[in-house]
């Protein structure tokens, strides 16, 4: 099976816009966009207004994880290459559906917002909960 998405066009500008309109249509707050080095967009952040007030939620990309991957399956198809422009363009595709998805089960209430996107809140320090986690400065208890 070929990953979603791996024979894209699209160009990353536009799923941004994409992705930016749907946020828009749900409420957020803010919208920034995040760059790294290259110039590449790294990562989407916003704010949402849940009960509790106002949190921040930081969308970040793996274009390296989506070019390995791309690389695995041996492309067959002439017309895309595993390049770095090609991984970035599925891998933010791939996140726009994901979050044209989620809105779905949002607008049907059968989750919240913050529920859908509670591993990428961000804390005082800008990290997300799952990096919090994964650095184990955020451990579950045990049960005795």
């Amino acid at each position: 099976m070929s990953i979603k998405n791996y024979t894209t066009t699209v160009k990353v500008e536009k799923t941004i816009n994409e992705i930016q309109k749907i946020l828009a249509e749900h409420k957020a707050k803010a919208i920034l966009t995040e760059y790294g080095e290259t110039g590449c967009i790294t990562a989407l952040s916003f704010k949402i207004e849940v009960p509790q007030g106002i949190i921040g939620i930081k969308l970040p990309v793996n274009q390296d994880s989506v070019l390995k991957i791309l690389r695995m399956q041996k492309i067959k198809n002439n017309a895309i290459k595993a390049t770095n422009e090609q991984a970035e363009r599925t891998a933010w595709r791939n996140i726009k559906d994901w979050i044209d998805a989620q809105m779905a089960l949002i607008e049907t209430e059968m989750v919240t917002i913050d529920e859908v996107f509670l591993p990428y809140i961000l804390d005082k320090n800008g990290k997300t909960l799952y990096e919090s986690f994964k650095q184990n400065q955020l451990l579950l208890e045990e049960e005795n």
